[in-house]
């Protein structure tokens, strides 16, 4: 474990970049949020705290307070997949809200937030999954670690998207409402990859199996337009998403 001495500072970066993402969008109408809003975001945060200080407690000696604060962890994951889940109508009440006012959404049109729901279900599961995979690899150290450490790359996406987007839109407010918007997701992917895969190398990991499911969930990030634009997949959603 001698070389994960130094990964708790490493998982400060993908912390700033998440909280810089979501800053504006979560504090700039903080007393207008809604409860699960308030809730998913202090459960994400606590969760990438979490991989701050757990990796710290392993390599110095504190594996004591190490097991505990892991026991809490699986708690706040949980919390954290269960309040993602919870919010997922809010994205389905928003394309009709976008279908009936077009002029408030302007290049915000129904098939974005249909693909921002799809994807966030894949990057739902996928936590789940790499956390699960973490719980049962405990005793393999090498193994759970790099689990977890996965978790924070699989879900940055709408934090940091929202936050590249907001800047992006800004920077194009003269042409409104003929702006483009996905272009701010490409750059955010971008910048998660790489930060993916520069831990990956710098941690020997390129080729274990966290890494590559991380790298395809960041990939189908990429094609939120079409599979916000497919009739089947909006059918599904809208059938499955109630309020």
């Amino acid at each position: 474990m001698d070389k994960y001495t130094n990964l708790y500072r490493w998982m400060i970066l993908p912390l700033l970049f998440m909280q810089f993402g979501i800053f504006r969008d979560y504090w700039g109408d903080f007393s207008e949020n809604a409860w699960a809003v308030h809730v998913h975001y202090w459960t994400g945060t606590v969760w990438y705290l979490y991989l701050i200080i757990q990796p710290y407690y392993a390599t110095h000696g504190q594996l004591a307070k190490h097991r505990t604060n892991g026991i809490i962890g699986m708690f706040i994951a949980g919390g954290v997949c269960l309040t993602a889940f919870s919010m997922m109508h809010r994205d389905i009440a928003t394309t009709e809200k976008a279908r009936m006012a077009p002029e408030q959404f302007g290049p915000f049109q129904p098939w974005f937030f249909f693909g921002v729901a799809a994807v966030e279900i894949v990057m739902i599961i996928a936590f789940g999954f790499a956390v699960i995979k973490s719980i049962l690899h405990r005793r393999q150290l090498e193994h759970h670690a790099w689990w977890l450490v996965s978790t924070v790359f699989i879900i940055m996406m709408p934090a940091l998207g929202r936050g590249v987007q907001n800047v992006h839109v800004a920077i194009q407010s003269s042409k409104w409402p003929n702006v483009e918007i996905m272009p701010s997701l490409y750059i955010s992917e971008g910048i998660i990859l790489s930060m993916l895969l520069l831990g990956a190398w710098r941690y020997q990991k390129l080729k274990h199996p966290a890494t590559w499911l991380a790298v395809i969930v960041n990939v189908f990030n990429f094609f939120l337009e079409p599979v916000g634009r497919s009739e089947m997949v909006q059918k599904f959603l809208k059938a499955m998403i109630k309020g």
